[in-house]
């Protein structure tokens, strides 16, 4: 494997409503500052059965493949997804108010949330059960803090954060000041990133403000994925979404393990022997703000930000055992979601988006996960995401990759901004708004 330096960058971006959101609107809410206790009734009952009490739960099981560290696999059982949405009643609660939380991410061998802040910080927020049926969320002091790499204008700032496998490692991803995307790794010392660790993983110049994007995830094959758009601009003026040697507009995947600054490439990255950029899995995206995993089967689910009137989710299912998205093409700029944009003749093989909606319902998607957390019996095998301008939760339920279900849920965020959710280490699904709230869905 060659060693690859200062290129690709990390992405998915709000359109330019990320630079909107930086107001001074706080939203609403309880607030819990810095040092402060919220008191949350336990999602998850005190006695539990493999089937569930959901509707539709049959009691079925799957085994499918779980997240490990890359050099091997592992498996879960899990208990099978609802037949529909219909006994799908949620609530949200508060667990803490941050200043323009980004991104949430769970550290293994911790029951904590770390969570990325806007200006560049990384805080802790520590969940601990009460033993009364209840949850105490604390938010902690600042973990990691690249505030003075950074600015929040336009759709900048610390906009992705991801632990290694052993925990042991943070990666951040922000913009620095210039504008260009960097991802950083800390060495961990308990919990607080070593600040003198830290050490340049990717570098990638920024041509315009917008579409930075900035969500990194470990895949269920161990290695780090990095969501791209395409530079920014509309209509992709750089023409990068259909050109796979060109980073942006792509979804990256890279070995971040090598020693020193730089990364490693997969051996079986699809260009890795020609035709693309090395670092690139998949293309045609245009601002992939947030992508995900079915911890249950390894399915990948990708949201794409569209231009001015189709937002759209791809499904990629891991059909075979191996990674989804090997060389996917998502069509943009010849389609916004699933119609015709460029005008360019549609080639063979585009990957076909399972959900989209119109500017109607939203303005810019926020991709979420596929529930399987055990509080969230209704939702077990649905993708629950969001729009930023909508502010309500939806839900959308697939089989044999058809949707068979998808509605709204019922409960809006506060303050709106809706700008990323995220699994805790028990499964159970957060939301974040820009505005300051992080809140945990619950059952109604």
């Amino acid at each position: 494997m060659g060693r690859a330096r200062l290129v690709a960058l990390v992405a998915v971006a709000t359109l330019a409503l990320l630079a909107a959101a930086c107001g001074d609107d706080d939203g609403g809410g309880d607030a819990t500052p810095e040092g402060g206790t919220a008191v949350l009734p336990d999602p998850t009952p005190d006695t539990t059965t493999a089937s569930g009490d959901d509707p539709g739960d049959d009691g079925a099981t799957t085994t499918a493949p779980a997240a490990d560290d890359g050099d091997g696999t592992t498996t879960t059982t899990v208990a099978a997804a609802v037949d529909s949405l219909d006994g799908a009643a949620v609530q949200l609660r508060s667990v803490a108010r941050l200043d323009s939380p980004t991104a949430l991410a769970s550290r293994p061998g911790s029951p904590h949330l770390w969570i990325a802040e806007r200006p560049g910080r990384v805080r802790l927020v520590a969940l601990e059960s009460s033993g009364l049926g209840e949850v105490r969320a604390t938010v902690g002091p600042v973990v990691a803090d690249v505030s003075d790499r950074t600015t929040v204008d336009a759709e900048r700032g610390l906009l992705g954060l991801a632990f290694s496998a052993d925990g042991d490692t943070l990666y951040l991803s922000y913009t620095d000041r210039a504008g260009h995307t960097n991802v950083d790794a800390l060495d961990m010392d308990g919990d607080t990133a070593v600040a003198a660790s830290r050490r340049q993983v990717l570098f990638t110049e920024q041509p315009f403000a917008n579409h930075n994007g900035g969500h990194i995830a470990f895949g269920p094959d161990g290695f780090l994925y990095l969501g791209l758009g395409d530079g920014g601009g509309g209509g992709d003026p750089l023409d990068t979404g259909q050109d796979p040697t060109d980073l942006l507009g792509s979804l990256l995947r890279i070995d971040p393990r090598a020693e020193g600054d730089g990364y490693d490439i997969p051996a079986d990255n699809p260009f890795v022997d020609g035709g693309g950029a090395a670092e690139v899995w998949a293309y045609g995206l245009r601002n992939p703000w947030r992508f995900s995993w079915d911890r249950a089967t390894g399915d990948l689910w990708i949201a794409d930000v569209g231009q001015n009137a189709v937002e759209e989710v791809t499904l990629i299912p891991a059909d075979d055992g191996s990674p989804p998205g090997r060389g996917a093409n998502l069509g943009w700029p010849i389609l916004e979601g699933d119609q015709p944009y460029s005008g360019a003749p549609v080639p063979d093989g585009l990957v076909a988006p399972v959900l989209t909606y119109g500017h109607d319902e939203g303005c810019s998607i926020t991709g979420g996960h596929v529930s399987r957390g055990d509080a969230l019996a209704a939702l077990r095998g649905a993708y629950v995401f969001a729009d930023y301008c909508a502010a309500e939760l939806r839900a959308a339920l697939v089989r044999d990759g058809e949707l068979v279900d998808e509605r709204r849920l019922g409960v809006s965020v506060p303050g709106g901004q809706v700008v990323s959710f995220g699994e805790g280490p028990d499964g159970e699904l957060y939301v974040l708004s820009l505005a300051g709230e992080v809140l945990r869905i619950d059952p109604a």
